[in-house]
């Protein structure tokens, strides 16, 4: 059964370039690697660079499968605005939930939905939020002050937060909110020490930032599974916040496990067993391309059916927006059609079940005005 979709909330993606990329810094971006390609070899050749050459060329006017230099070509001609625009309206998002934490010439949220036709919103990234905030060259006492202010602030217009302590530290932390006092010497350890623009990496400033985010009750994005090198995917486990999640029970605020890989299943469990705990596999879809719906399943064995979100982790490249919406529905489509088919679903289940985790659960959760009909 052909699957009719709302127009999609994409609840955590990033800026894209403003500008034109050449062959390598287009390949770059089509790999978690911080390191080139192998000698002889091309991040092309991975499921996520040939699900843009399936899925992208058509909408620039070329042929699916079309080589890569064409592509890249075609893209040049057109260049980086009209591009963006073509692959950005192709990709059937409506609502674009935007973490600015990333550095670089990116697109802002207004931008991005602009040049997308939808709407947008901000998640805060913690991390960034703390940084930007000691830069101000600030005291321990003050440092604090200010970055509480900022967090009071910011919950008053962003959709949500997010931390990356999976990068900084690992998922291991202590779950009980840090003292006044530990924080006060941590946060004075980290400014004497800090280099000009140093990273957040001390866990009990980590502690810190996630339990201001609790206290907000918006929902908190966490980074876990799969990313770059700069983290131990084995400290990435979400199943290491388990306590984490019993601590902020109480708090009701809502917390949502990203990507997961290849931890998926364990997100899905602390989804199916905590009620305020939610589930995306965005970044992982899109990286195992062909392979999508064996991940999907997998994450819909356990998961609560309103607690798994459409992302689609889109960063730099507006190629990855389409890839993300591409890939994640063609994975639905392929599981809902056999699993109606063998008559573990019915049809209109599988509709409702496809409609809330592509729009209905992220707008329910960040309570959004769902876009279009």
């Amino acid at each position: 059964m052909p699957l009719t979709l709302p127009p999609l909330v994409d609840h955590h993606c990033h800026g894209v370039l403003r500008h034109d990329v050449d062959a390598d810094g287009f390949a770059s971006y089509l790999t978690e690697s911080n390191a080139p390609a192998a000698p002889g070899t091309t991040f092309f050749d991975t499921q996520l660079g040939f699900a843009v050459l399936r899925w992208c060329p058509p909408l620039l006017g070329l042929d699916a499968h079309c080589p890569a230099e064409r592509y890249l070509e075609r893209r040049g001609e057109l260049g980086a605005e009209e591009s963006t625009r073509l692959l950005l309206r192709a990709s059937g998002t409506g609502t674009y939930l935007v973490d600015t934490g990333l550095p670089g010439d990116l697109t802002g949220p207004g931008e991005l939905a602009g040049l997308g036709g939808g709407e947008a919103g901000v998640i805060v990234r913690l991390e960034s939020l703390a940084e930007r905030t000691a830069d101000a060259g600030q005291d321990a006492a003050s440092f604090l002050e200010v970055f509480d202010h900022a967090v009071t602030a910011a919950a008053r217009t962003a959709a949500g937060f997010k931390s990356i302590a999976a990068y900084r530290h690992g998922l291991g932390l202590d779950p009980d909110p840090p003292g006044a006092a530990e924080v006060h010497a941590a946060a004075a350890r980290w400014l004497t020490d800090r280099p000009p623009g140093g990273r957040i990496t001390d866990p009990v400033l980590l502690r810190h930032l996630l339990w201001s985010a609790v206290r907000t009750g918006l929902p908190l994005q966490l980074h876990t599974g799969f990313g770059d090198p700069d983290l131990r995917l084995d400290h990435c486990d979400p199943l290491l916040l388990t306590d984490f999640i019993r601590a902020v029970a109480p708090h009701g605020c809502p917390l949502v496990l990203l990507h997961g890989y290849p931890y998926h299943r364990h997100a899905a469990y602390l989804a199916n067993v905590f009620t305020h705990v939610y589930a995306d596999v965005g970044l992982a879809l899109s990286h195992t391309g062909a392979r999508a719906a064996a991940v999907l399943a997998e994450a819909l064995e356990l998961t609560p059916f309103g607690k798994l979100l459409y992302s689609s982790d889109a960063y730099a490249l507006p190629e990855l927006y389409v890839v993300g919406a591409r890939v994640f529905e063609d994975a639905l489509t392929r599981l809902t059609d056999s699993w109606t088919s063998s008559g573990a679903w019915s049809e209109p289940d599988a509709a409702r079940v496809a409609r809330m985790v592509s729009a209905e659960n992220a707008a329910r959760l960040y309570s959004l005005v769902p876009a279009g009909p």
